[in-house]
């Protein structure tokens, strides 16, 4: 398009995306850069203050390790990590980020975040590893911190990038289009750091209609940091491990609060505790099965068998826990009522802090948590590399923590470096690190910020971007735009045209491929080899027509990439669950033809990596090397 301005930025440290991990890069990276004489740049779709997961707010912080307490060590944090994975992790990666995550959130604490403390003035735990906070503004302030450290000159928002540029084996920058102006960007750097976030709404999703864009995980994550590495050339790890999360039904609010603050428990409804009239169960999935505490997807599945005999739903018991709770001030008029108003609103403040839609929900059907049960249920899945998931880039470890089986298969020169030479990823980018969620997140992109500066200066040369390159992104790039303005006249309907394709009509397709054939909520999350051929089939003709993708304005642009990049990662998933010949995660996905978990054969990374120069796709088998575990 002639009157798109082609804007060229040289830089030397390029972050993309802003959400914690990207914000922790941004500090980390600066700070090291101003040592070194470097610029470092961040590029993000939206705006930095409420960009990522945490965008709307949270409750807790889910990953303290409290090493200075003494009650926990970095290995207790690996065990954790390794069983609720059911064996499959990168316990370096794991390591690395539990051993300087207490230092990140000591910095939130001290840029401004309210955490709770106790009358002694630790902090309040929820469950093991989690603090509670205060955290309507959490993202705020950690963008603040972010912003300061880069100078606003090196901070670019509205600006969405699609494709990596990749010259001479080496990634040398990245292209995408403002979301608010005509202007198509080119950004050249000696180093690139990728922190986009995972996927969501590639599944077709619980709520319809008017209900669309309400998710558990934030519906403008939609794969751009798998697209991005994989497009790249980078091998991924872990695409098959989405995450389900079992959550209050329609409003998607959190659960960890009521089960390990409140101490509720869950019952189908005929009254029955799946998780204690289904334990034998867990005998099936030994020896995962029979640690503690049970793996998620574990506990997932239990409920699901429930649902699947016809005993749903499944209620959380609001009404019990809060009443337990408060019976120990019974003798005491004025003490229990004081504490059942208190519970009373920490139950609500649960809500409104992250999930407000929830307590929206709650009051519209007149749900009063302390007089009865609200209903809970899995949601639909999600590609994520920060909690319960595991799928992301597979990057090199630090050179410290390996052993001697380890080194040559998980370091190869650079922390957080992906198998693409100037190429990191950080958060939910890096795959088979699960179980750092924000705090980790943030702490896991200051290491991937500072070994990203480490490159830079020690690989200072970049090699040029061709002119033709350049050219030849952006034609491809605002391509929807051109097709839009040739064929819309040729109908009396916008959105029904032989010669184009709107996105969220793409968008429906790729949704009811994978919810049917990949194991999504209306196939009880089972699936098996024919139904996932039958998906690649499907993803195939549909990406044919991802070439007649169309777009009326620069909003509808977007889309039309962000539907391409959910595409990608719906692609990578199908392929490295048929690649895998085993069920490991029920309650994630169960594969009914072969319904059992393999330890001989499977106890392994399931990898892939997609070849630009010939369109195939790779499928490499790695192998689960053990640092911490006792043998």
């Amino acid at each position: 398009m002639a009157d798109f301005e082609t804007v060229k930025v040289e830089t030397d440290v390029l972050i993309v995306g802003g959400g914690m991990s990207a914000c922790g890069a941004a500090v980390e990276a600066a700070y090291w850069a101003k040592k070194n004489g470097l610029k470092v740049t961040m590029v993000d779709k939206a705006a930095t203050d409420r960009s990522g997961a945490v965008a709307m707010g949270l409750s807790a912080i889910n990953q303290y390790v409290d090493l200075k307490g003494g009650k926990n060590t970095v290995k207790d944090y690996v065990d954790y990590v390794r069983n609720d994975l059911m064996g499959i992790t990168r316990e370096d990666l794991v390591a690395n980020i539990a051993r300087h995550v207490d230092s990140t959130v000591h910095l939130f604490e001290k840029w401004g975040l309210p955490i709770w403390k106790d009358e002694e003035g630790n902090y309040v735990h929820e469950g093991r590893w989690q603090v509670m906070i205060n955290g309507e503004s959490y993202k705020v302030v950690i963008a603040e911190a972010a912003k300061n450290a880069l100078g606003i000159d090196n901070l670019y928002e509205r600006v969405f990038i699609v494709e990596p540029i990749v010259v001479d084996g080496r990634c040398v920058g990245a292209a995408g289009f403002s979301v608010r102006d005509q202007k198509f960007y080119v950004f050249h750097a000696k180093t690139v750091l990728v922190g986009m976030g995972g996927a969501v709404h590639v599944f077709k999703p619980r709520s319809t209609g008017e209900g669309l864009g309400r998710a558990w995980y934030p519906p403008w994550n939609t794969g751009s940091s798998l697209y991005f590495t994989l497009r790249a050339g980078a091998e991924q790890t872990c695409q098959e491990v989405r995450f389900i999360p079992v959550r209050f039904k329609d409003g998607y609010g959190p659960v960890g609060a009521w089960f390990l603050l409140f101490k509720s428990r869950a019952t189908n409804a005929m009254g029955g505790e799946y998780m204690v009239e289904r334990r034998d169960e867990l005998e099936n999935w030994a020896p995962y099965g029979k640690v503690k505490p049970i793996p998620a997807n574990l506990r997932n599945w239990l409920g699901m068998l429930d649902i699947m005999e016809g005993k749903g739903p499944i209620f959380m018991r609001t009404e019990e826990a809060m009443a337990k709770i408060a019976d120990a001030y019974k003798d005491d008029p004025k003490g229990y009522k004081k504490k059942r108003k208190e519970l009373e609103n920490e139950a609500w403040e649960d809500f409104l802090d992250m999930t407000i839609s929830q307590a929206l929900l709650w009051a519209a059907t007149d749900v009063q948590p302390e007089e009865r049960s609200s209903e809970i249920a899995a949601a639909e899945p999600y590609f994520i590399g920060s909690h319960s998931g595991a799928s992301g880039a597979w990057v090199s470890g630090p050179e410290d923590i390996q052993s001697d089986d380890t080194k040559g298969e998980y370091f190869w020169g650079y922390t957080n470096m992906t198998t693409v030479p100037g190429l990191f990823a950080a958060g939910d980018a890096s795959g088979a690190s699960s179980h750092k969620f924000s705090s980790g997140s943030h702490a896991e992109g200051r290491i991937a910020g500072k070994a990203a500066v480490k490159y830079a200066v020690e690989n200072h040369d970049a090699p040029p971007i061709p002119d033709h390159v350049i050219e030849n992104l952006k034609a491809t790039m605002l391509r929807p735009l051109e097709i839009y303005e040739q064929h819309v006249q040729e109908t009396s309907d916008v959105e029904i045209n032989p010669e184009y394709l709107r996105p969220k009509m793409f968008m429906f397709r790729l949704q009811k491929i994978m919810d049917e054939y990949a194991g999504g909520v209306s196939s009880q999350f089972t699936t098996n080899r024919a139904q996932l051929e039958r998906a690649l089939e499907l993803l195939g003709y549909l990406k044919q027509d991802a070439d007649k993708l169309a777009a009326g304005d620069l909003h509808e642009l977007m889309r039309c990439w962000e539907n391409i990049q959910r595409l990608w990662q719906a692609e990578a998933h199908v392929r490295t669950i048929l690649f895998r010949e085993e069920t490991r995660w029920p309650g994630y996905y169960f594969r009914a033809d072969t319904p059992t978990m393999d330890e001989n054969n499977w106890l392994a990374f399931a990898n892939t990596k997609w070849h630009a120069d010939s369109g195939e796709w790779e499928m490499i088998k790695r192998p689960v090397k053990y640092i911490f575990k006792e043998a």
